[in-house]
């Protein structure tokens, strides 16, 4: 069985408004499984977005093991996101797990791995997948030459950028914004 590669995932918070988008697509081998997969979730009623990367089965388990973090720790998505990485790490059937996660809240945006790694990215801006540094490299030069452009756009163009690179991104992108408090 081949495994299935995607995506390119990018967070960035530029000007007070923090924003997560994603392509589309999923590749198995080198055939395009399908183009249309959303991976943005809204949780908590859009005070915290988040993106996954990897295995769509293994990326929901840990969605819904975020949840239950954010439950248990009083929607503190640091805190949250912390314990998910040590629980991830130690748990024998959760270690197995092939997918990232970018979570992001009004004030933070953060990278949670299976190594156990909690990441606040430099410069605001998040990205995982396979077409990520493409992605990122992309949304740091417009953060840096193209400051006037909202995180939507930012975030809109820097995925166009990486779907023209990547051949596991495509150009169905989906974009969702943090609702502030």
């Amino acid at each position: 069985m081949e495994k299935i590669k995607s995506t390119t995932v990018v967070a960035i918070k530029h000007n007070g408004e923090v924003v997560i988008g994603a392509d589309g697509q999923a590749t198995m081998g080198n055939t395009i499984a399908k183009s249309s997969v959303n991976k943005i979730r809204i949780l908590q009623g859009g005070k915290i977005v988040t993106g996954f990367a990897g295995s769509t089965a293994d990326a929901f388990t840990l969605l819904e093991k975020f949840e239950e973090k954010l439950g248990a720790y009083g929607n503190n998505m640091k805190r949250a996101a912390v314990e998910l990485a040590k629980e991830w790490r130690t748990d024998r059937m959760l270690s197995k797990l092939e997918a990232m996660m970018v979570v992001a809240d009004a004030e933070d945006i953060l990278i949670i791995s299976g190594t156990g790694d909690v990441i606040e990215p430099d410069l605001s801006i998040a990205t995982i997948g396979s077409g990520s540094m493409y992605a990122q490299s992309a949304a740091r030069a417009l953060k840096k030459y193209a400051s006037h452009l909202s995180a939507e756009e930012m975030v809109r163009e820097s995925l166009g950028i990486a779907a023209d690179i990547c051949i596991y991104t495509n150009h169905n992108i989906i974009v969702e914004k943090v609702i502030s408090n």
